[in-house]
């Protein structure tokens, strides 16, 4: 039931993603889809398949990051951001202040991403209500 549930609620989210589009002065901008820390790790432990994005310094990832993500510091991510799937969830997550991580997923938005999130409460919050850091 939890997984069936999950994936209708994942489904919501789709629909609701692709839905925001809005035009801005100057191209098109989206507004930002973003995840609680607790309902990411509900997903984890429900079995979806995440593909977590790191974005905070390569220093930082190599001390602790949340289970299988994968290093892409904000420094290189416009070098790098190809190697990024276009299929399944992909959350975004760094400890940084919001507007780079929100420029951060226009600028994959803008490449043609539509499957990414923001967990908008960063890696702190993962941290402080102990969920799983790999290290």
């Amino acid at each position: 039931m939890r997984r069936i549930f999950s994936w209708w609620a994942l489904s919501i989210l789709w629909s609701a993603l692709a839905a925001v589009p809005a035009v801005a002065g100057h191209g098109e901008d989206w507004t930002v889809l973003t995840l609680k820390a607790s309902y990411v790790k509900w997903l984890l432990d429900g079995g979806q398949t995440l593909v977590f994005i790191d974005l905070r310094p390569e220093e930082e990832y190599r001390k602790g990051h949340l289970p299988g993500a994968r290093s892409f510091p904000l420094t290189e991510l416009r070098s790098r951001f190809q190697r990024i799937p276009k299929t399944g969830l992909v959350v975004l997550y760094c400890a940084c202040p919001s507007q780079e991580i929100e420029a951060a997923y226009l600028f994959l938005r803008r490449e043609g991403y539509r499957n990414i999130a923001v967990m908008d409460e960063g890696f702190p919050v993962w941290v402080k209500k102990e969920y799983p850091v790999e290290r």
